[in-house]
């Protein structure tokens, strides 16, 4: 186990973080549930943690559905709009229960299903993806300071057994607290701004 941060930075350059799927890399026409999945699988296949993963499945958009996380689709065919859910739903469910997507997402599913909504949920995706790669940009820099952080208390110790493991692993543990204080703040937020 050899530590270093330029490893580090090679493995964040290879998990392609802020690479999701564009908004032109969606048809403006509706698609049939197996060109949605096809869709995913040909944009998302790189952020699979295990090549076996399934991104999106016929099941789970058929939950999605049955869950009102998305709204009525027309002959068997999802629009943009539900496209979008889906990525968002994605995004989200590697964090949150589908029960606070739920309450997140009820208002806008509310408005979307109405038939001469004007509800821009392209240009609030685009936003998000805005916002993601500037987040994306403090992270690595957040990153890079746990590192610094994490080597300059394991070169105080006397002992050095162990060194990289420990660097690591302390690494790990930050990351894993900031991203449970990130996931706490948003569900109560949801509960706050979202309990029906």
């Amino acid at each position: 186990m050899n530590f270093n941060i330029e490893n580090l930075e090679e493995l964040l350059i290879n998990m392609n973080l802020d690479d999701r799927i564009n908004i032109n890399k969606i048809p403006d026409i509706d698609l049939y549930m197996d060109q949605v999945i096809q869709l995913f699988e040909n944009n998302l296949e790189h952020i699979k943690r295990n090549p076996t993963d399934k991104i999106l499945t016929k099941t789970m958009i058929n939950n999605y559905s049955k869950d009102k996380l998305l709204f009525q689709n027309k002959n068997k065919k999802y629009s943009k709009d539900h496209i979008l859910l889906m990525i968002l739903i994605y995004d989200l469910k590697q964090t949150l229960s589908i029960a606070d997507i739920k309450k997140l997402f009820t208002p806008m599913v509310k408005i979307l299903s109405e038939e001469k909504s004007n509800f821009d949920l392209s240009n609030i995706y685009n936003e998000y993806l805005s916002l993601k790669k500037n987040q994306i940009d403090k992270e690595k820099e957040f990153l890079t300071s746990i590192v610094n952080d994490t080597t300059n208390l394991c070169e105080k110790e006397t002992t050095k057994n162990y060194e990289d493991y420990k660097k690591i692993l302390l690494i790990i543990l930050t990351l894993l607290n900031s991203a449970s204080l990130n996931k706490r703040i948003a569900e109560k937020m949801i509960d706050t701004y979202f309990n029906e």
